[in-house]
């Protein structure tokens, strides 16, 4: 059984011009090579995104069920957010 698989890809102009440019630049081999490492870029974006959904946020989630006093109001969220870009125009 083949370990590989072929696969025909439409791609923008912009983006087909980014593979063929990490080729001619001697960076990949070949197409494909830029493909897979995207692909492996993704992948390891979507694990380290899981990793942070079981871990924080999932625990924040357990301490405010247990303690819903800890949670913020809309509008102290929104004066929060206010007094955060007041802070930074003025930086």
């Amino acid at each position: 059984m083949r370990s590989t698989q072929q696969f025909s890809v439409t791609l923008p102009n912009d983006m087909a011009q980014m593979v063929k440019s990490k080729v001619s630049s001697g960076e990949y081999a070949s197409e494909s090579e830029v493909i897979r490492d995207g692909l492996r870029a993704l992948q390891a974006r979507d694990k380290a995104l899981e990793a942070w959904l079981r871990t924080e946020v999932a625990t924040t989630y357990d301490k405010l069920k247990a303690d819903p006093s800890r949670a913020l109001s809309v509008d102290q969220v929104r004066q929060h957010l206010a007094d955060k870009r007041k802070r930074s125009a003025s930086a």
